[in-house]
């Protein structure tokens, strides 16, 4: 088995996203389509036996880092031990709505069992994450898929043809719990059968086809969130002023994409937000298929092609 990998950990989108009312846990009910972009951190692993020891380097000060926790609860469940250092350099903002934290994590979840030898099972994978953070499990498989729940409740959605899109990070700090207190959701013993039909239906609609001109793509957060940051709703504007179906915010934000039906008119946008914002906030990339993330992974964990299990953690299973 190697001793070191080196993975790229991809952000993600809400396509759209709805939160219904408070759960008796203290988390909100929400309805959330996700999708993988590729924006990607980088995080170079080395594993060596021994006694367990995590130490992590990062281009950025990140207190209570999510890869820890991750390498630490896989160690926990494999009842392995090992000294890891991971080296972790950021490209996707921090606090903008893209999961890069979460990413980071789940990337941990599915290149460590493939450095110990010890395969954890998806379930396990899957409880592991939902305990790191609601966004983590989606990053187990990629792609496009609706989240319930507090997001961890996953369905994939077909695979969709790589689009070309536009994210514009303009560095403003949008706090997701001043969100959640400003949208001012009541507990409710059960979600509304009126509000699940909705986005039942939105989902339907945009399984069978991402691009159909009747759906109506929301995002519940941007009503408060562009309440306190008007920058926000004008960078939206303009989005969709030059091109991109549909134009949203992402989570609670402050990222906001675009999604083109050509790169051309997607380069044409980045050129113009590039005269206004710096080039590190302005982000060029491509939606990643569960085909092509599941691809991306088998490369970085170096396991054959043609392995049809998943998650990918024996390089030598067919």
């Amino acid at each position: 088995m190697p001793d070191s990998l080196r993975v790229r950990s991809l952000a993600k989108i809400n396509v759209d996203l709805r939160v219904l009312h408070q759960r008796p846990d203290g988390f909100h009910e929400l309805r959330t389509i996700f999708q993988t972009v590729s924006l990607a951190d980088t995080i170079e692993i080395e594993y060596r036996r021994g006694r367990t020891r995590i130490e992590i380097e990062s281009s950025l000060d990140i207190p209570d880092n999510l890869i820890v926790k991750a390498a630490d609860g896989v160690l926990r469940s494999a009842r392995a031990t090992g000294c890891f250092r991971f080296r972790l350099t950021k490209r996707i903002p921090l606090g903008s709505g893209l999961g890069g934290g979460s990413s980071n994590a789940a990337a941990v979840l599915l290149a460590l069992p493939v450095l110990l030898g010890k395969p954890l099972p998806l379930l396990k994978m899957l409880e592991i994450a939902a305990e790191l953070g609601s966004d983590v499990p989606f990053f187990l498989m990629g792609g496009a898929a609706a989240g319930l729940g507090r997001g961890t409740e996953l369905y994939p959605l077909p695979d969709v043809t790589n689009q070309p899109a536009l994210l514009v990070t303009p560095g403003i700090h949008s706090s997701t719990t001043e969100a959640y207190r400003r949208l001012q959701r009541k507990p409710a013993c059960a979600a509304s059968p009126a509000l699940c039909n909705e986005f039942a239906t939105f989902t339907w609609k945009f399984a069978e086809n991402a691009r159909a001109p009747d759906l109506n793509f929301r995002n519940d957060f941007e009503a408060v969130v562009f309440s306190q940051h008007p920058q926000l709703k004008s960078i939206k504007g303009k989005l969709l002023e030059l091109g991109a179906r549909p134009a949203l915010m992402s989570g609670s934000g402050s990222a906001l994409f675009g999604i083109f039906p050509s790169a051309e008119l997607r380069d044409r946008a980045a050129q113009w937000f590039r005269k206004k914002f710096d080039k590190d906030k302005v982000h060029r990339v491509n939606t990643v298929s569960r085909s092509r993330y599941h691809a991306l992974w088998r490369r970085q964990l170096e396991i054959s092609s043609d392995s049809k299990i998943w998650p990918p953690q024996d390089r030598y299973a067919e």
